[in-house]
């Protein structure tokens, strides 16, 4: 029987929600270098600014799941998402150090309360479904980051400023948003969730989630400075590394939910972890243009499928409430993915970005070496 929360429009509008907030994102990481060379920065001051981001969206994320149970995540999505939609092109009318920082601090509070809120109405939709859905979900968001980025791209390379850029990446997100709206889960009246920090097993997936969602942002804010910086594209073609990797997630996530079938879930998380180290290298050490790009694919299709494991995982362990686990692992993961590539500005400006992109395939071996006990504690 298909229940209340059960229902194609429901799952659609979930979708939909997650493509808002990827296409959002991902208008970001060809503005990047726009936005460094409007206020006059160096790296590491960039990475100052973007830590603003991070502050932002870290400072949010407790509050949200307050909020969530309150009122639901529905008047969440929705807020969030029109404030995404006003902030980004104020980014790229920001002319100075002060007016940037507030700006991508607002920005950062917005992702993060939109990224909390689509997760918790995600976990609510696919409690009730007869199969699991995590990774179709996160799969719109790669094809949301797709879109965002492959689009700013091509309006950048045919020419536009990156005001009208961004204008219309915003636009892009608002009729993703407004198409959400009326089907997304009522809000309910309840008893607030109170926030709780990961433990035990809890504390290994959160952590894991950070490590992957830390390549993520490091891609995202980035890549497009680093192939550049390195000679492999021009400017106004910066964002094609994001994209390559936006759309390997797509692949990969698409077809998660039948991989991990087949191959369980530490096979997945080793797997995954040992492709996206292989893709670093290749991107930090080929001098063929074409070649280095593919690195971006290889780093896609192997995170692609971490955090939906995790997610399940954390919804499957024992040591907290499953609720209460997947806040702590999406809290301490988009902490990553936010927070994280601000300390890689304050490493490429003592060193250079390829020793911070080095840092990062450190960093993932970590899930290889754990995936059997993270899975079997979890279990």
């Amino acid at each position: 029987m298909m229940t209340t929360n059960d229902r194609p429009e429901t799952r659609l509008a979930t979708r939909l929600a997650f493509v808002a907030a990827g296409v959002a994102m991902a208008c970001w990481a060809p503005l990047v270098p726009f936005a460094k060379a409007n206020v006059g920065v160096d790296e590491a001051g960039l990475g100052l600014l973007l830590l603003c981001l991070g502050g932002g969206s870290v400072t949010a994320m407790p509050v949200v799941g307050w909020l969530a149970g309150r009122i639901g995540s529905k008047p969440l999505i929705l807020w969030s998402g029109l404030g995404l939609v006003a902030l980004l092109p104020l980014l790229m009318l920001a002319d100075t150090v002060p007016v940037l920082a507030v700006t991508l601090m607002l920005f950062g509070a917005a992702l993060g309360t939109l990224d909390v809120a689509m997760n918790v109405h995600a976990v609510e939709v696919e409690r009730d479904a007869p199969k699991p859905l995590m990774s179709g979900f996160h799969a719109m968001f790669s094809i949301g980051g797709f879109a965002g980025a492959g689009g700013m791209t091509l309006l950048l390379g045919a020419g536009l400023t990156p005001v009208l850029a961004a204008v219309c990446g915003s636009l892009l997100t608002l009729v993703a948003l407004l198409l959400a709206w009326p089907r997304l889960l009522i809000a309910k009246a309840g008893e607030p969730i109170p926030f709780a920090l990961p433990r035990g097993i809890v504390l290994l997936l959160a952590g894991l989630a950070g490590i992957t969602f830390l390549v993520e942002g490091a891609v995202l804010d980035w890549s497009a400075l680093l192939v550049t910086g390195n000679g492999l594209l021009d400017p106004a073609h910066g964002g094609v590394g994001y994209m390559l990797f936006a759309g390997a997630m797509t692949v990969g996530r698409l077809t998660g939910d039948r991989i991990v079938a087949r191959l369980g879930a530490a096979r997945v998380l080793a797997v995954g972890g040992i492709t996206s180290v292989l893709g670093i290298v290749l991107l930090l050490t080929s001098p063929v243009a074409g070649i280095a790009l593919a690195g971006f694919v290889l780093i896609g299709l192997g995170a692609s499928n971490i955090v939906p494991v995790l997610f399940s995982l954390a919804g499957r362990q024992k040591v907290m409430s499953p609720a209460l686990a997947i806040a702590a692992v999406t809290t301490v993961g988009y902490g990553g993915i936010l927070l994280g590539p601000a300390l890689l500005g304050l490493i490429a400006h003592n060193f250079d970005l390829s020793a911070a992109f080095a840092l990062l395939a450190v960093l993932l071996t970590v899930i290889p070496a754990t995936a059997r006990l993270a899975t079997k504690r979890a279990e």
